[in-house]
């Protein structure tokens, strides 16, 4: 359910606080601020991924992007699922993928049985988004719970990147099938079953994963620590 004691932001509202250098507020998420958020820190910290400088894949932001937004870290909100602490890395192909700082990073997916925020009979629900501002080091850093599926789709998360109140980038998260189905076999996954679509047969993912495919360390038994790089020519 919605913390009553969080505060709620449009879009707009929540990236222009983001972007704005040395902005303060006095009252946000989880008592959390633009400029001082709360970083979750995993056991072992996610290594971003070190791939080929490539400006990431553009995605449709559908489905179900987000409404209003919290500007928060851990983005559960009581959900059940296997925890994953996600290390995304901003960077820009135009300078040789330099981390790119003060990036907002917008995230939202569904939860172990399929379902989205804030649509539908959960339209006033807003668990599983939030949006980040990345640090020095171009990282934002989120803690979450492993997505479940839906007809359709193979396993994903959405991401959207903006500079300075404009967005330069939307694209989405893919995972590795087999860890995918170690996971769908335990705990609050496992009456959904196995997702029947592979990355291969997705209409997002067809054309290739290489540059949208999440690394993972951990197990489907103590959760998981992921990274992924969003590259942007800005």
């Amino acid at each position: 359910m919605k913390n009553s004691t969080s505060k709620q932001w449009t879009r707009r509202q929540a990236l222009g606080l983001l972007s704005a250098a040395g902005a303060a507020l006095s009252t946000a998420c989880n008592g959390e601020t633009p400029t001082s958020p709360t970083t979750t820190t995993p056991t072992t910290t996610p290594t971003p991924t070190a791939g080929a400088c490539v400006v990431s894949p553009t995605e449709t932001i559908g489905p179900f992007p987000s409404v209003s937004d919290f500007i928060r870290s851990d983005i559960r909100e009581g959900k059940p699922g296997l925890p994953v602490t996600l290390a995304i890395t901003v960077v820009n192909t135009n300078n040789a993928c330099a981390p790119v700082a003060n990036a907002s990073v917008d995230i939202w997916q569904c939860d172990a049985s399929g379902n989205y925020s804030q649509y539908g009979s959960e339209r006033n629900l807003t668990y599983l988004r939030g949006i980040q501002s990345t640090d020095a080091n171009g990282v934002a850093t989120f803690t979450t719970i492993y997505p479940g599926w839906y007809q359709g789709r193979a396993t994903h998360i959405h991401v959207e990147v903006s500079i300075n109140r404009r967005s330069v980038k939307v694209t989405q998260i893919a995972f590795p099938e087999d860890v995918t189905a170690s996971v769908y076999r335990t705990g609050v996954y496992a009456s959904g079953g196995q997702n029947p679509t592979t990355n291969a047969r997705d209409s997002v993912f067809a054309d290739g994963v290489s540059e949208e495919m999440a690394t993972l360390s951990g197990d489907p038994t103590n959760g998981y620590n992921a990274s992924f790089r969003v590259g942007v020519a800005v």
